[in-house]
C-alpha cells in the first residue's frame, strides 16, 4: 500500500544518534576558518612580493635581492637592476598564488556548500556561476583542474630558471606535471561514467 503522504516525515526530528552523527559536521568548520586563515597569509605575502617588485623597479637594491633570493634565481653576472627574467619568474610566483588563492576559494565555499550547511546565495548577484552545480564530484574535478593550472605555472618558472636546477629535477617535475594531468582526465573520465549511469537510472 502506497504511502498517502510521501513528504511525512521528511521533516521529522531525527533520532539522537543520526543527529549527532548529522551534526558531526560542524566539526569541519574550524578547518574552513583555517584555510581562510591561510588565505588571508596569500593575500599578505602577495603584496609583499608586489612590493619588491615594485621598489626594485625604482632602483631599490635590497627590494631586487630579496626578490632574488625568494624565486631562487642565480646569475654568473652581477645583478644590479630588474632584467626581463628576474620579472617573468616574479610575475609567476605572483600568478602562482592567485591560482593558489582560487583554490582555496573553491575549497572553501564550494566544501562547505556540500558537506556542512547551504549558503542560500540563489539569487545572490554575487554567487559564484559553478556555486549553482556544485557537488563532490564537481568539486573533484575543478579542484584537479585547479591544481594542474598551478603545477603548469611551478614547471614553467622551472624552465625558465632551468639553469639552476638538475637534470634530475627538471625531469621530476615534468613527470610530476603529467601524473597530475592523468589522474585529472581520469577523474573527469570517472565522472563522466557515473553521471551516464546516473541518468540512465533516471529514465
Amino acid at each position: 500500500m502506497q504511502d498517502p503522504n510521501p513528504l511525512q516525515g521528511k521533516n521529522s526530528p531525527l533520532r539522537p544518534l543520526p543527529n549527532l552523527i548529522f551534526a558531526s559536521r560542524w566539526l569541519q568548520l574550524p578547518l574552513y576558518l583555517g584555510l581562510i586563515a591561510a588565505q588571508a597569509i596569500y593575500v599578505y605575502h602577495f603584496w609583499v612580493e608586489l612590493v619588491h617588485l615594485i621598489e626594485a623597479a625604482f632602483g631599490s637594491q635590497a627590494a631586487l635581492q630579496q626578490l632574488v633570493t625568494s624565486i631562487g634565481y642565480k646569475s654568473t653576472a652581477p645583478l644590479t637592476s630588474l632584467n626581463e627574467t628576474v620579472i617573468m619568474l616574479v610575475v609567476l610566483a605572483l600568478i602562482d598564488v592567485v591560482m593558489i588563492s582560487n583554490l582555496l576559494i573553491m575549497v572553501i565555499v564550494g566544501g562547505y556548500e556540500t558537506f556542512v550547511s547551504r549558503m542560500n546565495l540563489q539569487g545572490h548577484p554575487d554567487q559564484p556561476e559553478w556555486l549553482s552545480h556544485v557537488n563532490a564530484s564537481v568539486l573533484k574535478v575543478k579542484l584537479a583542474t585547479a591544481i594542474i593550472g598551478i603545477s603548469s605555472i611551478h614547471l614553467l618558472k622551472t624552465f625558465i630558471n632551468a639553469d639552476n636546477y638538475s637534470d634530475r629535477v627538471l625531469i621530476a617535475q615534468t613527470a610530476i606535471h603529467i601524473a597530475f594531468l592523468l589522474s585529472a582526465m581520469a577523474i573527469a573520465y570517472t565522472d563522466k561514467i557515473m553521471s551516464g549511469m546516473a541518468s540512465n537510472g533516471r529514465h
